[in-house]
């Protein structure tokens, strides 16, 4: 099939929504822990539970959220009314989040961090997982999921970057050296952004094509076609491992500029050094023509393996420049694999359709899954390696706590590249198109 199903602007009101999360995830991801460490005033032990069961949390959520969307019956669509529905209390609780309640006792403040951030997870899977299950409806063009896919990663990846670079930067200029005035506002911003982003997404999307005979299965038949759906299982893993590598790294390249190199305020120009990512996610567009899917994530898992060694031999040298090309290199083969990501599910997706079960909703909920229980793990990884070496914020640290930040920001990473490498190994991408072609003919 050649024809294109979808217009300039419905495509690129798709990239502007996961344009849209980036604002507060990315918020969640590179600086919530230092908030809640360095800023609220939690220790690192209190935001490491915190994380892990709050992860625990969108976990279940996931699924939740997977199975609503497949049991929605409306005039928008299964996957499009949840722009809608959900876009307001996410940015209200995305700002309740960074919101610091001094008026209220040490535990008072840990009960507030717990309702606010589990509401912002619930919230942020209620916006994030329809962006993955709308993708296969939208067209039945193979090159037009991909592009749409790459279209959606660009736009996710360039606000990736701009939270990364500018935000300890607008926190300064809004907060004025009050760092609680500035997250906040900060987030305000980033928030009102992000919603009018949502709210277009759902004005300008369309799901096209959906099968009414196997649209609403029974969750008994889709967990039958999920266990015959290898290439789904895989892609999860990765997604997972993925994840896990990017909230250990991201989560302690603060604490590396701040008490390795003493000098916090790299860590926005190293970040922007993330920029070369969207090199990644454009060429897969051209690349995966060649390669094919799985080749092409391959490639970039490989690309970022070497990025990330020689991040590591940077990081224990203290050397500057070759760290920052590290980042250079590591955020090349970032772009190609999270690119690929949505693009790769939507194949899963169709291939359980091809199997008589259209559940986009439960089939894309392992993004969210991936990215909640990866993060979550992640962030355990890192908030107890600092808890357990004596880590004490806005003080000079101990030579075990600085190995454990080196560890974090360099080591483990690297070995998880490799994980992910094998478990890629398993995805059967040939099998996986002789099926769609049999439905889309």
């Amino acid at each position: 099939m050649n024809k294109w199903q979808t217009s300039i602007t419905e495509r690129l009101s798709y990239g502007l929504s996961d344009a849209a999360d980036n604002l507060v995830f990315q918020m969640m991801t590179m600086y919530l822990l230092f908030f809640y460490t360095d800023v609220f005033g939690l220790t690192p032990n209190e935001a490491a539970v915190l994380f892990v069961v709050a992860r625990a949390a969108d976990v279940f959520e996931s699924l939740i959220i997977g199975v609503m969307i497949d049991n929605t019956h409306s005039k928008w669509g299964k996957s499009r009314p949840f722009f809608l529905w959900f876009s307001f209390p996410y940015v209200i609780f995305a700002v309740l989040t960074f919101v610091t309640p001094n008026f209220l006792p040490h535990t008072g403040k840990l009960i507030w961090a717990y309702v606010t951030y589990l509401g912002l997870g619930f919230f942020y899977t209620a916006v994030n997982l329809p962006i993955t299950s709308i993708l296969p409806t939208m067209t039945e063009n193979e090159k037009e999921t991909t592009l749409l896919g790459v279209i959606r990663q660009f736009f996710g990846s360039s606000v990736q970057i701009i939270v990364a670079t500018f935000t300890i930067p607008l926190v300064a200029l809004f907060g004025k050296g009050d760092q609680q005035k500035g997250f906040l506002l900060t987030i305000v911003l980033f928030g009102a952004i992000s919603l009018a982003l949502i709210l277009n997404t759902f004005f300008h999307v369309r799901e096209r094509f959906s099968n009414e005979e196997i649209n609403h299965q029974p969750l008994s038949a889709v967990w039958k076609m999920l266990k015959q759906n290898k290439p789904w299982m895989v892609i999860s893993i990765v997604i997972f491992l993925y994840w896990m590598t990017t909230a250990i790294k991201n989560q302690t390249i603060i604490y590396y500029f701040k008490y390795v190199i003493h000098n916090e305020s790299l860590v926005s120009l190293a970040n922007s050094f993330t920029l070369t990512a969207l090199i990644g996610v454009v060429s897969i567009y051209f690349v995966s023509a060649h390669l094919g899917k799985k080749n092409t994530m391959l490639t970039g898992i490989g690309t970022a393996f070497i990025g990330q060694l020689i991040i590591t031999y940077a990081a224990y040298s203290e050397n500057m420049p070759v760290l920052f090309f590290g980042i250079f290199v590591n955020s090349i083969g970032n772009g190609f694999i999270i690119g690929l990501v949505s693009i790769m599910i939507a194949d899963t997706i169709r291939y359980g359709t091809a199997m008589g079960i259209q559940a986009e909703g439960v089939l894309a909920s392992t993004d969210d899954f991936g990215v909640n229980l990866g993060l979550g793990l992640g962030g355990l990884v890192t908030a107890e390696s600092l808890q357990l070496t004596g880590y004490v914020s806005n003080k000079t640290q101990s030579a075990s706590t600085i190995s454990a930040i080196n560890l974090n920001f360099a080591l483990i990473p690297l070995g998880l590249y490799v994980v992910m490498f094998l478990i890629l190994l398993a995805y059967n991408e040939s099998k996986i198109q002789s099926k769609i072609k049999e439905i889309t003919g």
